[in-house]
């Protein structure tokens, strides 16, 4: 909250290893979105190095676009009666861990780790994906 929130490690170490042995994920080009609040864009280390981790955009963060952090989605608003929530339950997430959790114990041990060590940390149940080309317009 107020910067982002990152998730995308998988909770099984075979998963992880699987995904990680294909190696990076080539940048896309950013623009025209930006990285405002409830947009969703890939972790990055430097050109061409993503992985499965992405990021929720929990603020308005356009100086991000300079670094090469392109939006590729966004956290669409909730509907009533609808079957998902928008920012009001990213706004939920469990923040007071902060960075802690370890990545290389995460990719290791999986599930076992965080529910020991981390036992408030948010855990996504279901997500779906819209091919709906006006929901992205920004």
């Amino acid at each position: 909250p107020g910067f982002i929130s990152q998730f995308g490690i998988s909770s099984s170490p075979e998963v992880t290893r699987l995904w990680s042995s294909m190696g990076p994920i080539p940048d896309d080009p950013v623009g025209p979105a930006s990285n405002v609040r409830g947009t969703v864009s890939f972790a990055t280390s430097g050109k061409n190095t993503r992985t499965t981790q992405v990021f929720i955009n929990t603020a308005d963060n356009e100086y991000l676009d300079d670094q090469g952090f392109a939006p590729i989605g966004e956290v669409l608003p909730s509907v009533e009666g609808g079957s998902y929530g928008g920012m009001e339950v990213v706004d939920q997430f469990y923040e007071g861990y902060r960075e802690k959790p370890n990545q290389e114990r995460m990719r290791e041990e999986g599930d076992a780790y965080l529910e020991e060590d981390f036992p408030m940390l948010s855990y996504f149940v279901r997500a779906e994906f819209s091919e709906q080309d006006e929901i992205f317009q920004r």
